[in-house]
């Protein structure tokens, strides 16, 4: 027992090491944290105050993506008339640094378990949810949202059916 307690203590300790030599800010979890709590309070102008000028969101489909005024209408939209409860159960958020490829720079990976109920009485729905964050100054610049919204529609009710051959 004695022997797993220090290779543990090793472990993270390098791990942390690591971590500090790429340079990565580990403040900007708390970025996602608040905004988090935003989305779970329906807090829209927290939301609005977390998202750069020029934010720019992708997902869950492959050609979804969103800018800020039409993100912060959509949330308006949503709170006032679809969503009851937004509760996240659970939550697991890093940081990373990507230095290669088109888009560099801080992220934030943030692993949930939500749910959600709507002001209509139907669900709850229990979704996986896996956000990329890029922040920048304090403020979220991308984010690339997954989940699997098949199985939202199968928990709200709908069937799927195959197109006749």
């Amino acid at each position: 027992m004695k022997h797993l307690l220090t290779f543990l203590c090793l472990v993270l300790f390098l791990i942390s090491c690591s971590t500090a030599d790429q340079g990565v800010n580990t403040g900007n979890v708390a970025v996602i944290e608040r905004y988090a709590q935003a989305v779970q309070s329906k807090n829209v102008d927290s939301m609005a105050a977390l998202l750069a000028d020029d934010y720019i969101g992708y997902g869950p489909s492959f050609t979804d993506s969103i800018n800020k005024a039409d993100a912060i209408a959509n949330w308006k939209y949503l709170v006032a008339n679809l969503y009851d409860s937004i509760q996240y159960t659970r939550s697991v958020n890093m940081a990373a640094k990507v230095t290669e490829g088109p888009h560099p720079g801080d992220y934030v990976s943030s692993w949930s378990s939500l749910r959600i109920t709507y002001k209509n009485g139907k669900g709850p729905v229990n979704l996986f949810v896996n956000v990329v964050y890029r922040v920048e100054n304090g403020k979220i610049t991308m984010s690339r949202t997954f989940y699997d919204e098949a199985d939202a529609m199968r928990q709200l009710g709908y069937q799927f059916v195959s197109p006749s051959e």
